[in-house]
């Protein structure tokens, strides 16, 4: 605990609380939190490997060499594909076989979270939290590197709860259904998916826009966990316990 020094005249207003340590982070989320990472990882990899053999993207059923696409992309470099040399085969079998692990590590982490009532506890989003003053208050506060409440520190803020329910809930199971789309083989068994998502090739323009915004989440969180504090962040998500920061009272 911190110890508190008697302040040396009447000019000195501010003084710092005690640091205390809260239980944030269960054991479930945990898991699923360094499942996904290496997951990801290895999903986003092997993705740009499989995207080399035909960097362009459409919209609608078909795509072709002598089709338009709406766009195209570069070649990416052996340091960012899973492998490092081009083998498309290779790609695809990384890319399955961990399509299948974020499928139901994210079926696991739901049903846990249910149970243990992660979503209703701490994701759980009220309307007056997304009124526009809250959230233009949020900013305010993110700008001013104050990214938690002192009233309630285990509390998640506003912009953490919006950003965790669409990465859960919206990211994740669209990029598990435009991939199921572009199967041959489950398209032959549920039809429905080129319907819902517009065709195999929407289906391929969708999965990677869908890549391209997880991306853009993990290095806004990485950013904001090294703002933070990545010491206190880390071994949060390895412990559960977190260290609360000092607030000046």
């Amino acid at each position: 605990m911190a110890s508190h020094a008697e302040p040396l005249d009447d000019t000195v207003d501010a003084v710092p609380e005690e640091r205390f340590t809260i239980f944030r982070h269960r054991l479930a989320t945990r898991l699923w939190h360094w499942l996904n990472a290496l997951t990801i990882f290895i999903m986003i990899g092997s993705g740009l490997g499989i995207l080399n053999a035909h960097p362009h993207l459409y919209w609608g059923q078909y795509g072709a060499n002598f089709d338009s696409p709406w766009l195209n992309l570069p070649h990416w470099p052996g340091w960012l594909t899973i492998p490092a040399h081009y083998n498309l085969a290779i790609s695809r079998r990384w890319h399955l076989f961990f399509a299948l692990v974020l499928g139901f590590g994210l079926l696991a982490f739901m049903i846990a979270s249910l149970v243990n009532r992660h979503f209703q506890r701490d994701l759980r989003v009220r309307r007056r939290e997304v009124a526009p003053r809250n959230l233009w208050a949020d900013v305010k506060a993110h700008l001013a590197f104050r990214f938690h409440d002192p009233e309630r520190p285990g509390a998640y803020n506003t912009l953490q709860k919006l950003s965790y329910v669409v990465t859960i809930f919206v990211l994740i199971p669209l990029m598990l259904l435009t991939g199921l789309a572009m199967s041959p083989a489950m398209d032959a068994a549920w039809p429905w998916l080129l319907v819902v998502t517009g065709g195999r090739q929407s289906a391929r323009s969708l999965h990677f826009i869908g890549m391209a915004l997880i991306v853009g989440f993990i290095i806004v969180h990485l950013a904001l966990v090294i703002l933070a504090d990545p010491i206190n962040e880390v071994k949060s998500m390895i412990t559960g316990w977190w260290d609360v920061p000092e607030e000046p009272r």
